[in-house]
């Protein structure tokens, strides 16, 4: 029975070394202290609403408060769409 050939095996190469990218904010930069800002803005109102049992923080509003702080947060999630 004849001999196989023996395969010659390619010499080993490492691959490339990764280089580390900068993460760059660019003009994004005002979305997350905005998005907070809506955050905590909207969480303070509800929870000012209930503590003063309606009175703060606009009176004339009465239950809509709620919906008001709710809008802060809702716009809080609109907000962060934009962050990169």
């Amino acid at each position: 029975m004849p001999k196989s050939r023996i395969r010659k095996k390619a010499d080993f190469t490492p691959p490339p070394e990764k280089t580390a990218t900068a993460i760059k904010l660019g003009s994004r930069g005002w979305v997350a202290p905005l998005m907070l800002a809506f955050f905590i803005v909207g969480l303070a109102w509800i929870v000012l609403f209930y503590v003063t049992q309606g009175s703060l923080p606009v009176d004339a509003l009465g239950n809509w408060n709620i919906v008001v702080g709710f809008g802060f947060i809702a716009g809080g999630f609109v907000v962060s769409t934009q962050w990169k």
